[in-house]
């Protein structure tokens, strides 16, 4: 009664999207923030308020005051936070749930939970109707390709999802995909501890070249190139003209960044050789 499955958390936005916004209602998120949720909210015509960051995370006040203004229907916020990779505690999250202003709902999207440290996704509260939570196995699971996600939430808030899901989204193979996952913890920790130590080598490769890295509790790190978005943008296609895919925020003064995944060994070694040649060649 509390769960829902869905075609990854993108297919389960936009069912989120189209059961509580209507033309014309208003949907606050954070500018740069992860954008598939803003197209589900432009689709169905739904207005777009946005909130800048503030120190690399989410502003959570600003969303907070800034959905009362315009009586928004959803907040959305990413904890872990994509594109940054930054957190708040579960401590700060229950106080925003709680602070939720009447009549809006928030949409907490919980795809890099995983890799979080304890004690940054607070406990589940089934009874709460202020919040939806979304998980993915397309993350620390590995099956990205499959597309298979869920929604946690209050039983009445989960049941609307079955007046427009649908119903033969999640194919037979992609539940006995996602059970073998969950059966297999001890496969998802040695992931977890993976990405952990290739969080560290990017810091040290960052470090190696001058650059400064935004602490990250995903499957990722932000650089900052020291710049602006034009010189991050040279330095990123420097990148991929020797073979390393990177990417970087959208807007300003993220967009001073580029992201860098949490590789294996031999792909970090050919990034932490391609970068002195990348930045150098961006002048």
């Amino acid at each position: 009664d509390n769960i829902m499955v869905g075609e990854g958390i993108d297919g389960l936005f936009g069912y989120v999207v189209r059961i509580f916004v209507e033309s014309g209602d208003s949907v606050v998120t954070s500018q740069g923030a992860y954008p598939t949720f803003n197209y589900h909210v432009v689709g169905y015509d739904g207005q777009l308020v946005t909130v800048p960051y503030r120190d690399d995370r989410e502003d959570v006040d600003a969303l907070l005051s800034t959905a009362a203004e315009c009586q928004a229907k959803l907040i959305y916020l990413a904890n872990p936070d994509n594109p940054m990779g930054t957190w708040w505690d579960a401590e700060k999250i229950d106080d925003m749930i709680s602070r939720v202003p009447k009549g809006t709902l928030l949409v907490l999207d919980e795809a890099y939970g995983e890799f979080a440290e304890p004690g940054t996704l607070p406990d589940i509260d089934v009874f709460n109707d202020r919040v939806l939570r979304f998980r993915t196995f397309s993350k620390a699971y590995g099956l990205a390709g499959i597309r298979l996600g869920y929604v946690v939430g209050n039983a009445d808030l989960v049941a609307e999802f079955n007046k427009v899901r649908n119903h033969f989204g999640v194919g037979r193979v992609v539940q006995a995909a996602g059970l073998a996952a969950l059966a297999d913890q001890s496969h998802l920790t040695k992931v977890i501890d993976q990405v952990k130590a290739a969080r560290g080598r990017i810091v040290e490769i960052a470090t190696d070249n001058g650059l400064a890295t935004v602490e990250s509790a995903t499957n990722f790190v932000s650089v900052d190139c020291g710049r602006d978005g034009d010189f991050a943008t040279r330095v990123l296609n420097n990148l991929v003209q020797r073979g390393i895919f990177v990417r970087m925020p959208g807007v300003s003064p993220l967009n001073r960044c580029i992201r860098i995944t949490a590789g294996l060994d031999h792909e970090l070694d050919l990034f932490a050789a391609a970068l002195p040649l990348a930045l150098a060649d961006a002048g």
